[in-house]
């Protein structure tokens, strides 16, 4: 007997829906991750080779720098995917996001190097991080919206965590990977080949990915929306023209996450080996229950976003950030491994809370018309203030003071600012019909007093 869950969908129905957002992402993180650790560890040397002997430390940047440069193109990305999701529905592009990102990948196990090659071997890798971008910058904005518009009201931050949580599985299977590989097999080997398998491993789950989204129904709120549409101008115009507050905060409340996140994806493990001298395989160690903090703490988050609220959720979240962004730094210097893995996890608990309820408060900072553009091109722009160059520029900030420390003061200002757009979102917004197709800017500020008191 199917079982039916108040909102007239069957639950069955809202298990594909979590299954497909949760694969998708967590291929897409992968994907990423997978990335993010070949430039801690193998990059410089094979793809930048005459700079790496010269200047290791600034082949190093350039590694890092490579990360970044494919966050460029998450707004293009974003653009044509949220216009294409609002007109035409959230599940057609999540499936072409998906092909599109691990195709990206899987071509970059098969690139030459720069031995083989000369200076080709970097431009064709930088072009397919554009790839990479431009297919990522769709993939969060459908996944975010198909789970919240088919979660009742009272679970939408739960259900909305279900593609955050994306993201520390995508990296617990990125390192995992990684750890296995360096693990079983010499540096040299490791350097030869080795460092292919995961780029190259990625057309596998572009076919799980694949068979499970085909599977999903579109989104409900779509469906509706599609059913009483207006004939008018295309989503992207009305969004430029209607609510660019909404957007510019949706980057802002991102982009503290986003930084902090990085870390752990990528930059401590390559500190904890280059700089201190540590076993690769012990920073990776301490990545995975860094990755396993994250994912707990995120499913946490977006929990407690129904119970508590999703902003009261996330300024708690950037607080443990902020408070913790510089302290974290002394037990790392001591190369520890377990109180580099203690840093790490600690920092975790206020990731998760920080990330977990984002997609349902994205959902309900638009209105359905422009939802799918709105949350894509946030995002989008909130991971280049955040993310995409965060590990370049705490190499910076480490060659340029030789103190540790000052990465965390760079994490906890570019939280602060992410803590004051959380506030900057009125209280009002929470909990709204999500088939509401007004398309005022709702995240303005309400006009009685009170309420506005009330929001911060």
């Amino acid at each position: 007997m199917t079982t039916t869950s108040h909102n007239g969908r069957t639950r069955a129905e809202e298990r594909r829906v979590l299954a497909g957002t949760l694969v998708g992402t967590t291929i897409e993180w992968y994907d990423f991750f997978i990335y993010a650790q070949a430039a801690a560890f193998v990059l410089a040397p094979l793809f930048f080779e005459p700079l790496a002997a010269d200047n290791a430390g600034l082949a190093q940047i350039l590694s890092w720098a490579s990360i970044g440069i494919s966050f460029l193109f998450r707004p293009l990305g974003a653009v044509v995917a949220g216009h294409l999701g609002d007109k035409y529905g959230r599940k057609l592009v999540l499936v072409v996001t998906l092909i599109g990102m691990g195709g990206a990948t899987t071509a970059i196990g098969l690139l030459p190097t720069y031995a083989a090659i000369g200076v080709g071997a970097p431009i064709l890798l930088i072009l397919m991080r554009v790839l990479q971008g431009f297919s990522a910058g769709g993939e969060w904005g459908g996944a975010a919206l198909m789970a919240v518009e088919h979660a009742p009201t009272n679970k939408r931050s739960f259900f909305g965590s279900y593609p955050q949580i994306g993201v520390p599985l995508g990296m617990l299977l990125a390192t995992g990977f990684m750890f296995i590989l360096t693990s079983s097999m010499s540096s040299e080997q490791f350097m030869d080949w080795g460092w292919r398998i995961p780029f190259i491993s990625s057309v596998v789950l572009i076919l799980v990915g694949y068979l499970i989204r085909r599977a999903v129904s579109e989104s409900p709120v779509f469906t509706e929306m599609q059913e009483r549409r207006r004939d008018s101008s295309a989503p992207l115009g009305e969004l430029l023209r209607k609510h660019k507050r909404p957007v510019l905060l949706a980057a802002l409340i991102f982009a503290g996450n986003n930084a902090a996140g990085y870390l752990v994806i990528a930059f401590f493990a390559s500190y904890g080996a280059n700089v201190l001298d540590m076993p690769r395989s012990a920073t990776l160690i301490a990545s995975l229950v860094g990755g396993v903090g994250w994912f707990a703490f995120t499913l946490f988050g977006g929990w407690i976003g129904d119970k508590i609220g999703k902003r009261k959720t996330f300024i708690i979240g950037y607080l443990w950030i902020i408070a913790w962004a510089i302290p974290m730094w002394f037990l790392i210097d001591t190369a520890s491994l377990p109180l580099f893995t203690v840093a790490i996890f600690v920092l975790t608990i206020g990731l998760g809370p920080s990330y977990g309820p984002q997609s349902a408060l994205y959902a309900e900072m638009f209105p359905a018309s422009v939802r799918y553009s709105g949350v894509s091109i946030g995002y989008a722009f909130g991971s280049i203030i955040g993310g995409a160059f965060a590990p370049m520029i705490s190499q910076f900030i480490l060659n340029a003071t030789g103190q540790s420390w000052m990465i965390g003061l760079y994490i906890a200002g570019i939280s602060t600012v992410s803590l004051i757009g959380v506030l900057l979102v009125p209280k009002s917004v929470e909990g709204r019909d999500l088939n509401d197709t007004d398309t005022g800017d709702i995240t303005a500020p309400d006009e009685d007093p009170r309420t506005i008191q009330a929001t911060v």
